[in-house]
């Protein structure tokens, strides 16, 4: 009791002093401290909950606008200038993002294919237009090097390898993958760059087993390849570059993880109307 006593005594001394910093009453101070919370600050207590769970699903990598698609399609609607606030105030933020490089290597002595799609990238239907591209990742056993095919109607990705040498394999194995899974008609369009992968007999073969046209963009211009230059950039800077790979088994886990759960069925695209690949796919079949 007596040390009860003398809390209560210290106390009062501290909200004396309190109040005389403020230069208000002891009554409005403990009227203040009584007050209910406000609901305001309920529904942002709410609406921090769920910006918390989107911006973890995203991987942390979601800004401000992102997020307010993400909280729409939930059903919450909310300005965007109070999200940015409340991420801002909560420390909440998008992952930083680095430059990525692109290298290509590509063998004069090779065929080239004309370029069939001229930046048109913009197709209405899947499985028409797949464009493919290679880039390499860092780990402990030395570098990865990872292949995909993507959709270019949907941004999905449709098929994708990993490797630890850089032949043609790693492509026609990303190709062979997504052939088997989409099943596309006879007048699809593989474009690519001019690596030397993509210009390989094993490529060509498989090209005219399965009536593939292949498309090639120009020596030098990542922009005729810029769908795919764009994910490989998502990818790096939304993902790779906050990892450490000890193995090439840790790098495919993680590949996998980022692309087949993430990018594909959750991650929104301002291009596809802030809908995931996935999304847009299930919306075209239902129109």
């Amino acid at each position: 009791m007596k040390y009860q006593f003398i809390r209560e005594q210290q106390h009062q001394i501290d909200v004396k002093r309190l109040c005389a910093v403020l230069q208000v009453s002891r009554s409005a101070y403990y009227s203040w401290q009584r007050a209910a919370i406000s609901t305001r600050e309920i529904q942002n207590q709410e609406l921090l909950k769920r910006i918390t769970e989107i911006h973890q699903r995203s991987h942390r990598t979601y800004g401000s606008p992102r997020l307010c698609d993400a909280l729409r399609q939930q059903g919450v609607c909310c300005n965007h200038k109070r999200v940015a606030h409340l991420m801002r105030v909560h420390g909440i933020r998008a992952k930083m993002v680095r430059q990525c490089r692109v290298t290509t290597h590509s063998r004069s002595t090779q065929v080239m294919a004309p370029d069939l799609v001229q930046r048109q990238f913009i197709v209405h239907q899947p499985n028409r237009v797949w464009t493919s591209d290679i880039t390499y990742i860092w780990t402990g056993e030395g570098w990865v090097y990872l292949a995909v095919v993507l959709d270019l109607c949907s941004r999905m990705i449709v098929g994708w390898e990993v490797s630890s040498r850089l032949t043609a394999d790693i492509v026609t194995t990303a190709v062979q993958r997504a052939l088997y899974w989409r099943q596309p008609s006879e007048d699809l369009i593989l474009h690519s760059d001019r690596g030397s992968q993509y210009a390989s007999t094993e490529l060509r073969s498989l090209a005219k087993e399965q009536m593939l046209h292949l498309s090639m963009g120009r020596t030098g211009s990542c922009y005729d390849n810029a769908v795919t230059e764009s994910f490989f950039h998502t990818l790096k800077t939304e993902h790779i570059y906050f990892h450490h790979y000890n193995t090439r088994q840790e790098a495919r886990t993680s590949i996998f993880e980022y692309i087949e759960t993430f990018y594909n069925q959750h991650r929104l695209h301002s291009t596809l109307g802030n809908l995931s690949p996935m999304q847009f796919e299930l919306q075209l079949t239902l129109s």
